[in-house]
């Protein structure tokens, strides 16, 4: 019987989804008799417990900030057990938003461009508006550097610019990055395989927390996507492009604009959700893989790599 340790929980801002994540994947991988389960949170006696239980690997469901950033798999790292998704360095690469966007304009994928801005003292919005006028023109999109599930990012134009601001302040630094309309694509990455995309036309402004987590946001999930063989062929080789620069394990996914018959690729999520809701999972159905067969792919993964 083969002992897999589930990390869920957490201390981010989206600690509820880690947990309905790990609701979700612990229920199918119940179906199977070979596997032995324990759930636990990465709490003071997260190391003790982990020693404890000897797991086979640790199945990490934990999402955002010491979860996805390369702070809890250093821990793991530290004591030689294997885990799944991407490793310490792909992952703070990935959760990094500015690191990574200068790694994707290094290597010619097409990005949004954006400014740093960290929130000082004394901030003078009229300059950071002339600025901002000057080299990305409104409306402009605000997002913390390292955060995920879209957590605080706001579309703005120049009337809200400042009062959406300042409900960013707790974040000390964040990117303003142009507002690329046009469709909401994203792409899967599976170990070596390129899983598949699907397009998402939310009620709401864009495919925010709201719209990824309820049930009530009614955002229109779109697979097959009405792309030409040469586009969806492009969209899928950028993904697995992204995926390799990051160095990245297991599953990945892809967050793209296409606008003007070009694809913008906005950020690459290491650990993306497996909730009933959830993108991953239903690319893998159309591809004719359950939900338990996607989870012992991420786990077969994580068995052949350290």
């Amino acid at each position: 019987m083969d002992k897999i340790l589930i990390l869920a929980g957490g201390y981010s801002n989206e600690r509820e989804i880690s947990l309905i994540t790990a609701e979700s994947v612990t229920k199918e991988l119940k179906k199977n008799k070979k596997y032995k389960l324990l759930t636990i949170e990465p709490d003071g006696n997260f190391v003790k417990k982990l020693r404890k239980f000897k797991p086979k690997l640790v199945l990490n469901l934990l999402h955002g900030r010491y979860g996805e950033d390369g702070y809890i798999q250093s821990i793991l790292e530290t004591e030689k057990v294997k885990y799944t998704h991407s490793g310490v360095l792909s992952s703070s690469l990935a959760i990094d938003k500015e690191i990574s966007k200068k790694i994707f304009i290094k290597n010619k994928i097409l990005t949004p461009p954006y400014l740093k801005f960290i929130f000082k003292k004394k901030l003078n919005y009229n300059n950071l508006i002339k600025k901002i006028d000057k080299t990305l023109k409104f409306p402009v999109v605000l997002k913390p550097i390292n955060e995920g599930s879209s957590v605080g990012v706001y579309i703005c134009k120049k009337k809200d610019f400042r009062s959406n601001v300042m409900k960013l302040e707790k974040f000390k630094d964040i990117l303003i990055e142009k507002y690329i309309p046009g469709r909401e694509i994203q792409a899967a990455i599976l170990g070596k395989k390129k899983l598949g995309i699907i397009e998402l036309k939310p009620k709401r402004k864009f495919y925010d927390y709201k719209a990824k987590y309820s049930a009530n946001a009614k955002t229109e999930h779109i697979i097959p996507v009405n792309l030409s063989s040469k586009n969806f062929n492009k969209i899928n080789s950028i993904a697995m492009k992204a995926h390799k620069l990051l160095k990245c394990r297991g599953v990945s996914r892809s967050d793209f604009r296409f606008y003007n018959n070009k694809f913008y690729l906005l950020e690459l999520n290491t650990q993306p959700g497996m909730t009933s809701l959830s993108l991953v999972p239903e690319i893998a159905r159309y591809k004719n893989i359950s939900f338990i067969e996607l989870i012992e792919e991420i786990i077969k993964d994580a068995s052949i790599n350290k």
